[in-house]
């Protein structure tokens, strides 16, 4: 394997390792979103979006269920553009009482620096 420098001047020794560029939690409630921006091979920058959520098990331990979507730059604005439309949507027609609640849980946002980390994500399999 070739050693590849990354944009923080440190080897590698992996290509498919990728550096995480940016990343944003927000923790809702039960659930937590993880908004981490990427980098491919060829630098294009990707945004992955993680949904976990705790799950318990039978005999009482718990383990995390994750599900990621991945979201490619030439499909930003599509994207954006429906995500604001639905929730647009969803402002004007769900009932009062709903909307009342999803309120009064609490949600928090935090920005995260970036990390010098890798993330393993193999692209043949998308």
């Amino acid at each position: 394997m070739e050693s590849v420098e990354n944009k923080e001047g440190m080897n590698t020794t992996d290509n498919r390792f990728k550096q995480e560029i940016h990343s944003k939690v927000i923790r809702a409630g039960k659930r937590t979103y993880f908004f981490d921006v990427k980098s491919t091979r060829n630098d294009e920058y990707y945004l992955t979006i993680t949904e976990s959520k705790k799950k318990y098990t039978e005999n009482g331990k718990f383990q995390y269920e994750k599900h990621k979507i991945f979201l490619y730059k030439e499909d930003f604005q599509k994207f954006s553009d429906s995500l604001d439309s639905i929730i647009t949507y969803i402002h004007e027609n769900q009932p009062e009482t709903q909307v009342q609640e999803e309120k009064e849980e609490e949600v928090t946002v935090e920005e995260t620096p970036p990390t010098k980390d890798y993330t393993n994500v193999d692209f043949e399999d998308i």
